[in-house]
């Protein structure tokens, strides 16, 4: 089988004149996690159900497990797994039950005590859905997308909702699921989940897909060993005197934080905190860190992911 096990070459979806998806192309190795992060309405969802074949792009083709095709048919749906929605579980079926009515959908499927083991629920085999916690739903959500024995997962935001530590059950789960040798595609708008599982990274916004890559070579190509949040009012005339000392401000106006990348912090901090002076601004906090995705975003759209 080609390294690549998906590859999708300038899908569009148009609604009138919104372009849900304008153009967007990718590649996805086999026995890899790939992501689509991005804010709500970025076009992640519905590219994703391009390629399940819930959706008829308007243009585009994707060549899956080699093989050209318009869109996903049910040749190509043996070999996906896809998970459902919580609220598509019925509330008054045990966890067996379940994955027993689930498994009577496809020709082949693996056994219910095996998909149980998988998703470490064996001590919730005859537990009704609606006693189930939130990540204990979502680990059958995942089970249930396991039982046809998929070579690729989709995964439309599996951990929203959850608790810190379900989401990190969670977490674990999938990278089990890749060293036996599963394809996931999840999307995501949580930059800690994308970073921490990824293999590869497509960032989408507005419909597009505006930068690509593994996570670690997006944070690099920051180029900036730190970064310097601040917490205060920006106005124009300082931002301008900061860009016009080399350090690239971006201002997120909706959160107060500016944000600067330096490999000299305390040279840094002396001219902020002179700036801040001569505008008359007060500094509310700093905080000095390392980059991560979500300043890949912000620095690729001058926006945070967290006021979407």
């Amino acid at each position: 089988m080609a390294d690549f096990i998906l590859e999708v070459e300038n899908i569009k979806k148009y609604y009138g004149p919104v372009k849900a998806v304008d153009g967007v192309s990718f590649k996805v190795k086999q026995g890899s996690i790939f992501t689509l992060l991005g804010p709500n309405g970025a076009g992640k969802t519905t590219t994703i159900e391009i390629i399940e074949g819930l959706r008829i792009p308007d243009d585009g083709r994707i060549i899956f497990m080699g093989e050209e095709i318009t869109r996903v048919g049910n040749k190509q749906k043996e070999y996906i797994g896809v998970s459902l929605q919580e609220t598509n579980l019925i509330p008054y079926l045990t966890v067996r039950e379940t994955l027993d009515m689930f498994r009577t959908i496809f020709p082949r499927s693996l056994d219910v005590d095996e998909v149980l083991r998988i998703v470490s629920l064996e001590d919730k085999a005859n537990t009704y859905i609606k006693n189930l916690s939130g990540g204990q739903k979502q680990r059958l959500v995942i089970g249930l997308a396991m039982i046809n024995d998929p070579l690729i997962l989709f995964l439309d935001e599996p951990t929203t909702g959850l608790d810190p530590q379900a989401r990190r059950n969670t977490w674990n789960l999938l990278l089990d699921l890749k060293r036996k040798g599963k394809t996931i595609i999840l999307t995501t708008h949580y930059m800690e989940e994308a970073e921490f599982l990824s293999d590869w990274v497509c960032i989408m916004d507005r419909g597009k897909i505006i930068k690509e890559g593994d996570p670690q070579s997006l944070i690099r190509d920051l180029e900036k060993e730190s970064l310097i949040e601040v917490e205060l009012e920006a106005d124009s005339v300082m931002i301008e005197s900061l860009s016009n000392a080399g350090l690239e401000p971006v201002y997120d106006k909706k959160h107060k934080r500016l944000l600067l990348k330096t490999n000299d912090i305390l040279a840094t901090i002396e001219l902020l905190l002179r700036f801040s002076k001569e505008s008359s601004l007060q500094i509310k906090d700093v905080l000095i860190r390392q980059p991560n995705l979500e300043d890949v975003f912000l620095s690729l759209t001058g926006r945070s992911l967290r006021e979407e």
